[in-house]
């Protein structure tokens, strides 16, 4: 963590530990990515906050382009990938698989879940090829009426 790493454009980014510093663009990067669906401002503080939670963020300079959210539920031998979103203008490098990889390792379960629209293909695929699988349906889940698939990978 920390690194500079390279993404498929030739520019580096880097991830670290998500700071309280860090609320105002993290806030802002999720309600770009998210628009309705994007937490209230009070949850992101919570993220940013809680003890447990994993919170990490890709950076490319001064620029905030990624987050990902995580928590433990220990009594259940689950973790949830509760957000993660990548700005727009730096997707499709590796910087979602690579938030999404270090965010699995943090948690450090035997069972992973996470939760996203069916028509958000882009992150079907990247779940796929980490080897998330579907479990279940919450069905007319978002605000819009679209279902939220339920995926899990386990035995890290």
């Amino acid at each position: 963590m920390g690194e500079a790493r390279p993404g498929n454009l030739g520019q580096t980014y880097s991830i670290r530990k998500a700071e309280l510093r860090d609320f105002f663009k993290l806030h802002r990067l999720e309600k770009l990515c998210f628009q309705a669906d994007a937490w209230p401002w009070i949850d992101v503080l919570a993220a940013l906050t809680f003890p447990e939670t994993i919170r990490l963020v890709a950076e490319q300079g001064e620029d905030l382009i990624g987050f990902v959210i995580g928590d433990r539920r220990r009594q259940r031998s689950t973790g949830w990938i509760a957000s993660i979103a990548v700005h727009p203008d730096f997707r499709r490098q590796g910087i979602g698989r690579d938030l999404l990889g270090q965010c699995e390792r943090a948690i450090s379960m035997p069972r992973l879940r996470l939760s996203l629209r069916p028509s958000n293909q882009g992150a079907l695929t990247l779940y796929r090829a980490a080897g998330y699988y579907e479990v279940d349906r919450w069905r007319r889940y978002y605000r819009d009426g679209e279902d939220a698939i339920v995926m899990e990978k386990r035995d890290l």
